[in-house]
Parts: C-alpha cells; sequence; structure tokens
C-alpha cells in the first residue's frame, strides 16, 4: 500500500522539502504519540513535526485558493453575502488540515485489515515450506515473493533488514513492534520466541494458524450477532420508512393540491434519502466485516 496523503499531487519527499518553511512547528515528546506510532508504521521518511508542516502548508494552500475562487464568485456573479468569502475558505482549510492529520489513522487501520486478510492464507504457504525442508529465511523470502499483499510487503522489510547482518530476532521483534495489525504482531513475536528458544518451527506456524482460526470463528460470530439488529434498522429506515413516506404523500396531494413541482421536490427528496441510506448501511456492513477473513 502507498502512502499518499489527501489533497496533495506530489509524493511525501517532495511535500518535505516544499513545507521546509512551515518546519517551525516543535512538538514537545509525549505528544502526537498515536501520529508518531502511525508514521514509523507507515515506513515513510516523515517525523510528526515534518507532517505537521505538511498539513499547515495545505491548509494555507486549500485557504488561498478557495478563497480567490469564492471571492471572484461572490464578487462578480451573486453580489452580497460577502461574509461567506472568508467562511467557506476558512471550512476548506479546516477540511483539509482533519482529513490529513487523520489520514495515517486511517492508513494503519487499511494495512492492518489488509495484513490480516491474508495472514492465514500466507502462515499457511510458511507451514508448507516449512514442513518441506525450507529454512526459515529462504521461507520469509518467498512469502515477500508473493502474492500477499501487505503480508509480503512487511515480509519483504525483514528480508531486507536481515540481508544487511542483522540478528534475525531482532528484525523481527522490530517489525512487530512498528505494526498496528494485534495478530501479525502476534505470528511475528511466536516466530521470535521460537527462534529464541529453538523450537520446532512447524510446530510454532501451526500453532499460530490454530490460534487465528479460531480467532476466525468468534469474530464470524461476533460478525452475525451484529449484523441482525443492522438489517432490522435497514428494514425499518430504507423499506418501511420510505414506502410509508410515498404512500402518505400521495394523500397528502390529493387532498391539499400540491403542486406538481412540490411534489416532485418532495418524491426526488425520499430517493435521494433512500440512496444515502444504503450507502451509510453498506459503509456499517463492510467496516464491520470480520478483518481475518
Amino acid at each position: 500500500m502507498k502512502f499518499k496523503i489527501p489533497f496533495t499531487f506530489s509524493d511525501v519527499e517532495q511535500l518535505k522539502e516544499k513545507s521546509r518553511k512551515f518546519r517551525w512547528i516543535r512538538v514537545k515528546k509525549g505528544r502526537f504519540t498515536n501520529l508518531k506510532k502511525n508514521l514509523d508504521n507507515s515506513y515513510i521518511k516523515l517525523d510528526a513535526e515534518d507532517y505537521l508542516s505538511i498539513i499547515v502548508r495545505s491548509a494555507v494552500f486549500s485557504f488561498a485558493i478557495s478563497l480567490i475562487f469564492f471571492a471572484i464568485l461572490f464578487l462578480v456573479f451573486i453580489g452580497g453575502y460577502y461574509f461567506f468569502i472568508v467562511i467557506i475558505p476558512l471550512f476548506f482549510a479546516l477540511f483539509t488540515a482533519i482529513n490529513q492529520f487523520h489520514y495515517p489513522t486511517i492508513f494503519s487501520a487499511k494495512k492492518a485489515r489488509d495484513i490480516e486478510k491474508n495472514l492465514i492464507p500466507a502462515m499457511q504457504d510458511m507451514l508448507v515450506q516449512v514442513n518441506s525442508g525450507v529454512s526459515l529465511y529462504d521461507m520469509m523470502e518467498n512469502i515477500s515473493r508473493g502474492n500477499y499483499a501487505s503480508v509480503s510487503d512487511e515480509f519483504r522489510r525483514i528480508v531486507k533488514e536481515i540481508g544487511t547482518g542483522r540478528p534475525q530476532t531482532d528484525v523481527i521483534d522490530e517489525i512487530g513492534n512498528k505494526n498496528t495489525s494485534v495478530y501479525f504482531r502476534r505470528v511475528l513475536w511466536q516466530i521470535s520466541n521460537g527462534l529464541r528458544s529453538g523450537s520446532d518451527m512447524s510446530i510454532v506456524i501451526k500453532t499460530g494458524i490454530e490460534d487465528l482460526n479460531k480467532e476466525q470463528v468468534i469474530q464470524i460470530q461476533n460478525y452475525g450477532s451484529r449484523l441482525n439488529p443492522i438489517i432490522m434498522f435497514y428494514m425499518l429506515i430504507v423499506i418501511i420508512v420510505p414506502a410509508l413516506a410515498v404512500t402518505f404523500l400521495t394523500v397528502l396531494t390529493s387532498i391539499i393540491s400540491l403542486d406538481r413541482r412540490t411534489t416532485y421536490l418532495f418524491f426526488v427528496a425520499i430517493f435521494i434519502g433512500v440512496m444515502l441510506m444504503q450507502f451509510l448501511f453498506i459503509g456499517m456492513i463492510k467496516t464491520r466485516r470480520p478483518s481475518l477473513l
């Protein structure tokens, strides 16, 4: 997964260079710890101060561009309501800053879900390789070349660091500590502890797969129990309420003789409302989907 800051057009290195003028921001020790952790997990060469300077630059740029646009719009074409010339650009600047500030957290969460989705197949591949007599390093190198999305990316970093001469256990522990996926950290710690204790790696990996399978079953059960009330509200809000609203409007228009335009707008509003609720429920179902599936 590529780290792409929203509302920007350059890569991270170029943004860092362009934002040097805003580097006066200083982060006190103990503050923005989650931001620092998520930036480390993203493996980008930015600290919290660099990232905050990019946010400030983007907010200023967003404010300036939108200020020019809305100044022309209100002064030339609309006339009046001049206070919106400043209020709307401020809103755009704030919206940009909030989105960019929370992006590392969102990126880490997406990366964790992508890792967990591919973790069980990757571990099953690892077990087959270990049982076939492949060494641990070669096994990790094969996984890094495999088609396991973010899992392959993480093992690619492990193999690269080990290739520089660092001990395997130190590298595995370091990557595990940086990662936000609980299950991936657990797997790496099991492998690291197995290396330290000299355990049979096939048993270690097999135990890890069994633990993940049990956790997968629990997630599916919890997912089913959470879906029931969502389905009930879906039936109520998206099917029953719109049907009653259409019936009520049909009767109302015949009683009070609403004009055709008003009636049309009411029905369009109902349609748009139903579509928005559909997207909302789809998003709720997707976000609650088990991460290990």
